[in-house]
């Protein structure tokens, strides 16, 4: 639908928009994207955003490996997912360029900064020939600006050197972008005063060269279209634009409030769990103790100890430091101590892909451990269900006394989405209950501290130093009820399996099947940040009149009661990971289930085109 404002360019209106800001690490991509995705979350849209970083700290200059970029997908409905494939590139050199434009659709938008098209620019990437003097673009809408230039002649009066002022221009961009899609201005020009507060000539520099951007789109004629998306119609409260890993820091806090407990994060910075740290580090006027370690062991070994202490003790890392905390979560394990361990998964082995996404710690959470040493594992599905997922971790760890694994991953670490902002009221009660009185059974008025609870099979939690109560704990094993050193055969077949029925008798809600049709028989079974993805591709093939059921897991040890009778409901089961297929592999032995795997490991999200394909041809492949 279009319309015409009278000024001779056409306002169209549409209901989904996917952009793509790329450009080199240092032309501000990430600031631009998360600037423009503000005010579409502030409108009232519907988002979902994959920012893309260098895996390379300094990856030279114009090169491909340098290359940075941020698409964000907004709507007046609800969505699932970053989106596919951008309908407007922005290419801020020919790195950018080349590393994109594979991606655009035929008939896309793509807006070039023709400043960075130089002969050794182009060079350095491999192309022969300028891109954008032959017709090798010619399937796409080309705007070229030059946004250096404009930026340039927009800051002169402020006295900016050029350098400074060309660094600008990722503004000049967003400008243009604004008016393109009718957003608002006011938001940006205020952060920007406030970002750069302590330079105010700074400050001015970029609120001009967002202005200059605005102003070329208003008074060039390249443009003859303006796009409006309305906002979303979305349930009724207050939301704010929300990443994971902030998700992750806000359950945390709010987990700490409804237990009544200090929070203690002993934490070593490695991408993409460092932001974790960085935010709960602002919230010391809610109890909460950062920790910045040594390295990975020390701290864990401090969240552990402050676990002992009475706190709620929580570690933030990736894989590799996983590895490196596998034997104090042992000793968790041992000494039964409630634990959250946060795990940002990414692109392995070893250092591997620092900033890219992967779903490959699953087996190393279930299994990473010397001895038997289970625990429970839970899974966020989106950036704005962090929350909640790390609220359930803590649920699990206090009323169980347990470490608890918590599986996110880059791409929900880093995209971001509405949420819905919760009423304290309607959080958990976290609540805990200390042991503050003898407990032996024999008459002799000791503390026993493995005499457990029937129920759960948690045993007490005696802060130190409280009167009466002393007692040991530690990495050998512990005689039933007393908790003294033993080396008895049978009691530690007892204490194994009873670590293990504890685990296994953790109460998590029965899996919701997404079946509109009630009958489907094809089944797709997902976890982690599959869920928008499997999602929306799910949607593609209803919309194709095939059926298909969705089930999404969150809680991976244990398994959900019913999710043995559910899967043998369907004649296929799939399981797309971001993995060689290691949830198929605990589906097929726990369930003897002939799950089809379905896997990816290029550091990057699943697009729903190509599980819309998938499962497509699982569904038209099954006998009538």
């Amino acid at each position: 639908m279009s319309t015409d404002v009278g000024s001779g360019t056409e306002v169209r209106k549409l209901d989904r928009v996917v952009i793509r800001f790329a450009g080199d690490s240092g032309d501000g991509m990430q600031l631009t994207g998360d600037r423009f995705t503000s005010e579409a979350a502030a409108f009232g849209n519907d988002l979902a955003t994959q920012p893309n970083f260098p895996a390379e700290i300094r990856a030279p200059q114009g090169t491909l490996p340098g290359v940075s970029s941020f698409q964000l997908h907004f709507a007046d409905y609800d969505i699932l997912t970053p989106g596919d494939r951008p309908d407007v590139l922005v290419a801020m050199n020919p790195a950018a360029l080349k590393a994109n434009i594979g991606d655009l659709p035929q008939g896309g938008i793509l807006i070039v900064n023709t400043d960075e098209f130089s002969k050794r620019n182009l060079t350095k990437v491999g192309y022969a020939g300028n891109p954008l003097e032959d017709d090798s673009l010619a399937a796409f809408q080309v705007h070229r600006v030059a946004m250096a230039t404009l930026t340039i002649g927009a800051l002169e009066a402020t006295g900016l050197g050029k350098k400074d002022a060309e660094r600008a221009k990722n503004m000049f961009a967003l400008g243009l972008l604004s008016w393109m899609y009718h957003r608002p201005v006011e938001g940006t020009e205020r952060f920007l005063r406030e970002k750069f507060a302590r330079k105010p000539e700074i400050a001015e520099a970029n609120v001009l060269a967002f202005r200059a951007g605005w102003n070329y789109g208003e008074t060039t004629e390249s443009f003859a279209v303006t796009y409006e998306v309305a906002p979303a119609k979305l349930a009724v409260g207050t939301y704010r634009q929300i990443t994971g890993n902030t998700a992750l820091a806000y359950g945390i806090v709010a987990a700490g409030q409804r237990s009544g407990l200090p929070v203690v994060l002993g934490t070593y910075p490695i991408t993409p769990a460092s932001d974790v740290l960085h935010e709960l580090s602002k919230h010391k006027n809610f109890d909460v103790t950062t920790l910045q370690a040594e390295d990975e062991i020390a701290g864990i070994g401090a969240a552990l100890g402050a676990s002992y202490g009475g706190a709620l003790g929580v570690t933030s890392t990736s894989g590799p430091g996983v590895a490196l905390k596998s034997e104090t979560i042992g000793l968790a394990v041992m000494t039964e101590l409630p634990l959250v361990v946060i795990d940002v998964q990414r692109g392995g082995p070893s250092t591997g892909l620092p900033t890219k996404t992967e779903q490959a710690d699953l087996l190393q959470a279930m299994f990473g451990r010397n001895g038997e040493s289970p625990v429970p594992i839970v899974a966020p599905q989106s950036p704005s269900d962090c929350f909640a997922a790390a609220l359930d971790a803590v649920r699990i760890a206090l009323t169980y006394r347990t470490p608890v694994l918590l599986l996110s991953d880059g791409a929900i670490a880093n995209g971001s989405e509405p949420w819905l902002i919760p009423d304290v009221e309607d959080l958990p009660d976290l609540s805990v209950t200390f042991a503050t009185e003898p407990n032996a059974t024999d008459g002799s008025g000791e503390f026993w501290p493995y005499l457990r609870d029937q129920e759960t099979l948690a045993r007490p939690w005696a802060v130190p130093g409280t009167p009466g109560l002393q007692h040991r704990i530690g990495g050998l094993e512990k005689a039933e009820d007393t908790g003294n050193i033993s080396y008895d055969p049978v009691n530690h077949d007892r204490m194994v399996r009873l670590r293990q029925a504890k685990v296994e008798g953790v109460e998590v809600p029965d899996v919701e099947v997404d079946d509109p049709s009630g009958r489907a028989r094809v089944l797709v079974v997902g976890w982690g940040s599959s869920y928008g993805p499997i999602g929306a591709a799910a949607r593609r093939v209803r919309k194709d009149g095939l059926q298909v059921a969705h089930v999404h897991l969150r809680h991976l040890n244990p398994f959900p009661r019913n999710l043995g009778d559910v899967l043998s409901r369907y004649e296929r089961v799939i399981v797309p990971e971001m993995n060689l297929g290691q949830l198929a592999l605990l589906l097929r032995a726990r369930y003897l289930v002939d799950a089809i795997s379905h896997t990816k490991v290029q550091g990057l999200p699943f697009k729903a085109e190509e599980l819309q394909n998938v499962l497509t041809d699982v569904v038209k492949g099954l006998p009538a």
